[in-house]
C-alpha cells in the first residue's frame, strides 16, 4: 500500500469545528497511516506518533505541515501521556488488544468529549500469527456502542494482501446533545 491508498482508505469528513486538531496514532510502525492522517489534518494540527519500539518513521508527503512527533510507547501496558486528544488514529493495531472492553474505555478517557476513533482493521474473525485477536467492522461498532460511542461509519475498505478478506476503515464517536 503507498501513501495515496492509505488516504484513500482512511478519507473522512471533518470531525469538528476546531482547525488545528490533536491526535494520537497508536501502533504508528513506519508512519504509513501517520502521513495519511497528516494528509487530512489542517496545517497547525499535531499528531503523537507512538509505538512499541522506538519508530523509525519513513519519509512521506506531508504537504500540510502537521507536525508529527514520533515517540516510544507500548499502549497496552502504559498510560497514555496527553488528555483532551480530538482522535486517536490505530491503524493495524487494534487487532493485538486481547481485552478490547477495557482498552477502549480506558484509551477513551483521553479524548475529548467530541474525539473520534479512526481504526483501520481486518475484516476478519480469523486468527493467525499477524493479527492475533481480529475484530470485524460489526463486532467493532458493538464495542464502541457499548463504550458509548453512537456513530459508528465504515469510512472505506480494500482488498487485502493478506488472505481472502479485505482491510476497512471506521470512525467512531459520541454524539452530545
Amino acid at each position: 500500500m503507498d501513501i495515496r491508498d492509505a488516504i484513500a482508505l482512511i478519507k473522512h469528513p471533518p470531525v469538528t469545528a476546531r482547525t488545528q486538531m490533536v491526535w494520537a496514532d497508536l501502533g504508528c510502525g513506519s508512519g504509513l497511516f501517520t502521513y495519511a492522517l497528516a494528509n487530512l489534518l489542517e496545517t497547525g494540527s499535531t499528531i503523537y506518533a507512538w509505538d512499541k519500539t522506538p519508530p523509525s518513521l519513513s519519509s512521506q508527503p506531508n504537504p500540510r505541515h502537521v507536525t508529527i512527533q514520533p515517540g516510544q510507547l507500548d499502549f497496552l501496558k502504559d498510560d497514555l501521556p496527553l488528555s483532551g486528544l480530538d482522535g486517536i488514529l490505530m491503524a493495524n493495531s487494534l487487532h493485538y488488544v486481547p481485552g478490547k472492553p477495557a482498552f477502549i474505555d480506558k484509551i477513551s478517557a483521553h479524548l475529548q468529549e467530541d474525539g473520534v476513533f479512526l481504526i483501520v482493521e481486518y475484516e476478519t474473525a480469523k486468527a493467525n500469527p499477524w493479527v492475533p485477536y481480529p475484530v470485524p467492522f460489526q463486532t467493532l461498532k458493538a464495542l464502541f456502542h457499548r463504550a458509548g460511542f453512537t456513530v459508528a461509519v465504515k469510512l472505506n475498505e480494500r482488498p487485502s494482501l493478506y488472505g481472502s478478506g479485505h482491510m476497512y476503515a471506521a470512525m467512531f464517536r459520541r454524539i452530545f446533545v
